[in-house]
């Protein structure tokens, strides 16, 4: 079964003669799916071929112009799923939008940090870039109703939503999928890089991670925990962030001294992966974790929103050295947008300093009630 995505309607929007199509997103989280379901309604000729397939490697790799027309030949689209697998590809696929006429390009990458070096700067000005994520909610409105949604909720919040997560019904085979992720995918674009030691520490280091969902971080007692320097582990929550498996969420502050701005905090690209780290799938009401489950949930789903509708947003968080805090915030129009994720219902005012120092700013409670006007 496909579930239709977003980024299928966008990819189509943004595909142009002599421009490269980038997408970026974790490995199975359904790029190949989806390309799949776009090329069903191409009515031209093209070419889809595998970074990881070693002649297509020779030829994409050649910096020859020659060898480049010879491979490309006569389509008019050329679709190269794993591109990160083939060296200099920046350089390769400008060589290609500059010397065949109309063609056009999609690249898809499973690590961002791979791919975005070798294209950035080769591609300035020729290329535009998509993400794709495990299933948003918006996505998966278009098979089920609202009465299904809340009654997938608790689900979601455990198991995650990986597309053949999501298509999956037996909730042991679920586990089993999610720690084959972990097992197989989640890491083996870091660990390709080379130097890289410590891969068992990098297991540790997000089960760490894992139980400080919605608080700073502290690299340096990261560190001591692990046995690393603090340099190590910065260095490796930015792979993994670039990786697609956490993403950081920084401090704001423009007018009090007394905001805390130079802290992270990290979240989970899928909470399904999360809760495989620790092991952990039991119902939420043996759990006492539902709140960051809640929280990782929100933050991940309203990225998705608005990566797939175009929203431009900076997004962080807020804190103040006396524990005022907000736990999301937008800064989109020129506005700012305070949000707090409740799991219990319970009434929660803003806090006075937000109000006092940004009088255009609002603020308001994401709870089970009205949780999915923020995320669809």
């Amino acid at each position: 079964m496909y579930i239709p995505r977003k980024q299928l309607e966008n990819l189509t929007k943004i595909l142009q003669p002599n421009k490269v199509a980038v997408i970026y997103g974790p490995r199975r989280c359904g790029k190949t799916t989806m390309l799949n379901e776009f090329l069903k309604d191409v009515d031209f000729k093209y070419l889809f071929v595998s970074g990881e397939d070693i002649t297509v490697q020779n030829y994409l790799s050649s910096q020859s112009i020659e060898k480049l027309l010879s491979f490309v030949g006569t389509a008019k689209l050329l679709v190269i799923d794993e591109a990160q697998k083939v060296n200099n590809i920046g350089i390769n696929l400008k060589l290609i939008v500059d010397h065949i006429k109309d063609v056009k390009v999609i690249a898809t990458g499973s690590s961002a940090f791979d791919l975005a070096q070798n294209i950035g700067e080769p591609l300035t000005g020729r290329k535009y870039t998509l993400k794709l994520f495990p299933m948003a909610q918006l996505e998966l409105l278009q098979m089920e109703n609202r009465a299904q949604t809340e009654a997938n909720l608790e689900n979601r919040l455990i198991y995650g939503s990986y597309p053949e997560i999501v298509l999956i019904q037996d909730n042991r085979e679920k586990e089993r999928y999610l720690k084959e992720i972990i097992s197989s995918y989640l890491y083996k674009d870091i660990l390709e890089l080379e130097g890289l030691r410590h891969s068992g520490k990098i297991v540790k280091l997000l089960q760490l991670i894992a139980f400080q969902i919605g608080k700073e971080i502290s690299y340096s007692e990261l560190g001591m925990q692990l046995g690393m320097s603090k340099n190590t582990v910065e260095r490796y929550l930015d792979l993994l962030e670039k990786a697609f498996v956490v993403y950081r969420l920084n401090g704001f502050s423009r007018n009090l001294r007394k905001e805390i701005s130079k802290s992270s905090r990290y979240f989970f690209i899928d909470n399904g992966v999360r809760n495989a780290l620790l092991n952990n799938f039991n119902p939420l009401e043996l759990r006492d974790d539902a709140g960051l489950l809640w929280e990782n949930y929100l933050i991940m789903e309203r990225l998705k929103k608005q990566e797939y509708l175009s929203i431009a947003a900076n997004n962080y968080f807020w804190r103040t050295y006396d524990r005022k805090e907000i736990d999301f915030v937008e800064e989109r129009g020129g506005r700012l947008y305070g949000f707090e994720m409740k799991w219990t219902k319970r009434r929660n005012n803003p806090p006075k300093e937000w109000i006092e120092t940004y009088s255009n700013a609002s603020y308001e409670v994401i709870s089970r009630d009205n949780y999915l006007e923020f995320i669809v």
